[in-house]
Formats: C-alpha cells, structure tokens, sequence
C-alpha cells in the first residue's frame, strides 16, 4: 500500500487525491499562476512549433527552400506559391511559416535601451580588481563595491560602456580599468492581440522583434487582419507603429525593446486590389486609402517585361465594368478598393522564326515575315549535294500536340473499354484481369510516345503555298538508296534499294514475317511524310519506310479497333511500332 505524506488534517483530503492521481497527471498539475518569470503564466508552444530557445539564433539548412531552427527541430513550411496556389495569396501572408517565431534574437543591438531586470558584466582591473555581472534594480541602478549605485536605465547598449566607465573614474581616476556590457537581454511576456490567428500570452527576450511575437500567434490573419497597421502598446499609449510591408519590401522595420506587459495589436484589414496575370508579385494587396493609382499597385505587383496593358474589373453595387488601359496611362488610372486587375501582354507576330536542318548549307534560322509560306524558305535554301529536295520535311508544334492530345484520347477510350469488360464466369474474368494487365501496361508505355508533328507534303503543287508558323523546323533529307523494313518481320533492317522489288520481296529479304505480324496490316511511310498502304504501293521509293505491324489478338471488338487505331497513329505521328 501507498505511504502517504504528512499532511495537516484539513488537507488531508486533497493530499489524498494528489496522490491517487497517475503520475503524469501529477506531472502537469503545475501552478499556472506562478510558472514563469515574475508569476507570469508560462503558456505551452503552439502545435507543430517550438517553444522559444534564446540559444538558438540559427537556422540549419535542410531541403530545398526549408530551414530547421536549431535547437527545435522544427522544419518551417514553404509559404504558398502565388502562381501555382488554388485560391489567391494575401501579399504579407508568407511571412508567418514559423520561422520568426522558432529563432529568438538574442544579438547586440545597439539601440537597445536598458531595462530593469537586465543583466549588466561589469569587470574592473588595475589598481581595483572586480569582475560580476550585476542586475538592474527596481530604481534603475547597478551597484559596483567602493563607487556605489550607478543608473543605468534607459541608456542604449552602445553607451553603456561609455557611462559606467565615466562614473568609476570619479572614484577611481587613475590606475583602473573599466568594461561594462549587456550580459543578456531580459524576459519578457507579451500580449498579442487583435487579428491574429492565435491571440495570447507569448514569452520570448526584450530584443525580440514584433514579428517574433506574432509568428508565435500564428501571424496575422490573411482573411481580416492588415499588414499595415500593426501597434505596439505600453500602459494604453501606442508605444511604436509597424507596416509589415516596409519590411517586405524595402527591408526596413524599426528595433524596439519590449516590456513585460506589453501588447501587439493586430488592426482589421484596409483596402485590398487582387492583382494577376503578367506580373512577377500575383497577390492580393492592401492599402490605407480607398484609391491608389495604378502605378502605385504595379510598383508592388512588378509587371513582367512583355507586359502591354491592364484590364481593371470594378465591382460598383451589383454591376460589374470592366476597364482597360494601356501601362503608360497606369499613373492616370484609379484602382479602387475590392478591384481586381490583370496585366496581359497584348503583341501581335510581326516576324517568325524558322529553323533549316538536315543537307543545308545556309543559314540554319531563318527570320520571315508572318504570314510568310514555305516558299518563301525554300527560296533561301541552299541544299547540299547529297540533298533530296524532293522530299522536304516540315515539322510543327502544335501539329504534334495536336497528336499528343488524340492519342491520349485513343487511349483512354480504351483504358475504359479494357477495364469495363463484362464476363460471364469466374473463369472468363480471370482472363479478362489478365488481359486487361497487358492491356495497361501497352497504354503506359504508348502515354510515353512523343509524336513529332510532321506536315505531310505529298501534294507538290499547294505544299509550296503553306503557312509558315513561328518554331516550325524544315528538314532537307538526304538521298539514300535504302529501304527499311521494321516491326513484325525476323530481322528489322536496311535494304538496299532495288527499283524492280515490292513490299513483299523487301519483308522476305528481312526473314519473312514472325508469329505475331499481320499480314494484312503493310504501311509504307516515305519521306516527306506521306502514309501508304502496303497493299496499294506498286513501286517503293529510294528512302521508303516498310512497317509491318503487330496482329492483335482478344475477344472484344472495341478493344481490338482501338488498339489497332493507336497503333497505327503511333506510327504515323512518331514513326515507332509498339507491341502487346
């Protein structure tokens, strides 16, 4: 049986009750009246923070865009992106990730004034040795042996060495020297209040920053609390004034030493303009007038350098007006509260760039006027002597993104056509499950595929007439007495071109087809992008491609047509034959 203490009779019930308790319960039965300095409430660390560390004035580079605070282990979040975010980012918001609050600052300020409680190192040499660390009384005062109180409250710390220096040597004018320094900033409990996420009691050292005690609230509150009016008060007076956006923006907050019994008030949300498109800063500003110029907002928001124009939407009763207006005019345009501006790039193509590869021997980038047509390059060409002008290639990227984007049509019909399959028995859906694997796999590796844009320009009397676009990239083939054969046969190779072979005899010389062609299923590619059945090709060309693709075998039809159709627009867009 549990002994228990000694207790006076009338308190025996609750020793009683103490002692009955699990001892973690005893553990935190702390008196939450006199924790702390001076009796102030000791209050625990927000979730997910740590409590204040005065040693840890560092911060220990972790992954990329992340800090660990030393001494906590607390690895600080990245604030939202702007640019990638789903709702849109108050400007200010990203300074509360918890790096302020994890990082005290327990440096030399030297505008930092004395406080009763400080710790003053006062060492003396020479004629008089002393060497202590004395505190600040409740008057102001140090005490130093043989010269007495000295008042230091309200000194800065870069004058302390200076004044306790000039009243020792009143005492002690010769043979003495003298070195006074602030041991160590003071303790402190601050109030912050107002809109903030977490209004409370935070303890933390008189040097710390304003942004140190509302880091440990949580920060203002994005959704109702201002940036720009942020006070400090003393015994009800405002004691100091902040804009957090100084600070961002310029770098500039002012150093205050904080008391015991100080409060932060968080003032509710001003103005605000929500600013997107061809801008660097895309964020929600706020201001302390109901009106701003344009200019004024886009010196915050930085338009990017092809930026042209701002088109302002004004949100006046129930109506809403649109405006729009070019940068230049931006300094004679009103933006008023709850507005929400886009800065756009309005350039029309003047020029366009197109690039020569392949047998040429000029100038690889050509600069043509727009609405210029592949004439206009082919006039400028100067082909190798082994070039095949015949068969000029034209390459283009929104034609293969157009493939990309039919493919990837194709294929997800059939991702629902493999995985909606009905069967009648057990034995039939064991089957399809296992088809339907094979089948997955086939569309991972044919989403891999990247088609690439080839214009087809079989018809030599309008391909010259075509439209040129900016990036399109000509390519001059060279001549070649080859023929390819590739895909279902034995031996995928190049043959040597013979005028008097067909289709049949190039897939016999390359070993005939293997167990999985299809027969029925010849494309013959030529070199300027032209796609042919085997079957109608009386004649190859030198430089022909002969694919001979793969027989699909299952027993749903949708399944069979719809692979059949990506295999064949893989073939065409990226010239590669895929297998089940």
């Amino acid at each position: 049986m549990k002994r228990l203490p000694r207790c006076h009779p009338v308190s025996w019930l609750a020793c009683a009750l103490v002692w009955s308790l699990p001892a973690a319960a005893q553990i935190t039965s702390t008196d939450v009246i006199n924790t702390g300095p001076r009796g102030a409430t000791q209050l625990p660390p927000l979730q997910g923070r740590a409590a204040p560390n005065p040693a840890a004035a560092t911060a220990t580079p972790t992954a990329a865009g992340q800090g660990t605070a030393a001494g906590t282990g607390v690895t600080a979040p990245l604030p939202p992106n702007p640019l990638t975010a789903a709702q849109p980012v108050m400007f200010g918001s990203q300074i509360f990730t918890g790096r302020f609050g994890a990082v005290p600052f327990a440096g030399f300020n030297p505008n930092y004034q004395i406080a009763i409680g400080d710790q003053v190192s006062v060492r003396m040499w020479g004629g008089f040795n002393f060497d202590a660390t004395q505190p600040v009384d409740a008057q102001g005062n140090i005490f130093i042996p043989n010269v007495g109180p000295i008042r230091v409250l309200g000194v800065r710390n870069q004058e302390l060495n200076e004044l306790v220096e000039s009243q020792v040597k009143r005492v002690f004018r010769a043979n003495v020297g003298v070195y006074a320094s602030l041991a160590a900033a003071q303790p402190v409990k601050v109030y912050v209040t107002g809109f903030v996420r977490a209004p409370g009691l935070y303890g933390g050292l008189s040097s710390d920053s304003v942004l140190y005690y509302l880091d440990q609230a949580g920060g203002i509150d994005p959704d109702r609390g201002s940036y720009l009016e942020v006070d400090v008060l003393r015994g009800g007076q405002v004691r100091a004034k902040f804009n957090l956006y100084r600070f961002l923006l310029d770098g500039q907050i002012d150093h205050l030493q904080l008391q015991d019994g100080d409060t932060i008030v968080a003032y509710p949300r001003k103005h605000t303009v929500q600013v997107g498109g061809e801008v660097l800063n895309p964020y929600i500003f706020e201001f302390t007038k109901p009106a701003v110029p344009a200019s004024e907002l886009l010196a915050m928001a930085r338009p990017r350098p092809g930026a042209t124009h701002l088109s302002i939407v004004r949100k006046i009763g129930e109506q809403r007006r649109s405006e729009y207006h070019p940068l230049e005019a931006a300094a004679q345009v009103m933006i008023e509260d709850g507005d929400e501006v886009t800065v756009t790039s309005d350039k029309y193509p003047g020029t366009i760039l197109v690039r020569i590869e392949g047998a040429h021997l000029g100038e690889r980038s050509l600069v043509l006027p727009y609405g210029a047509r592949l004439k206009d390059a082919l006039a400028r060409l100067k082909p190798a002597p082994q070039a095949n002008v015949a068969g000029i290639q034209l390459y283009r990227r929104s034609v293969a993104a157009r493939q990309k984007e039919m493919l990837d049509a194709s294929l997800r019909s059939l991702e629902t056509y493999a995985l909606t399959a009905r069967s009648a028995t057990s034995e039939e859906a064991a089957l399809r499950t296992r088809e339907a694997e094979l089948i997955l796999q086939f569309i991972d590796r044919a989403r891999s595929v990247q088609p690439r844009g080839q214009v087809i320009l079989a018809q030599r009397d309008q391909a010259p007439d075509t439209l040129l676009e900016d990036g399109d990239v000509i390519r001059v083939p060279e001549s070649s007495n080859l023929v390819l054969v590739s895909g279902e046969v034995l031996f995928p190779n190049a043959l040597v071109y013979e005028p008097q072979a067909t289709v049949d005899d190039y897939v016999q010389r390359a070993g005939g087809y293997n167990q999985g062609a299809d027969k029925a299923r010849l494309i013959v590619l030529r070199q300027d992008g032209s796609v042919l059945p085997g079957t109608e090709v009386a004649r190859l060309q030198p430089g022909d491609e002969i694919m001979v693709l793969p027989r699909i075998e299952t027993k749903n039809v949708e399944i069979t047509r719809g692979i059949t159709q990506i295999l064949y627009q893989i073939a065409v867009s990226a010239k590669v034959l895929l297998g089940l």
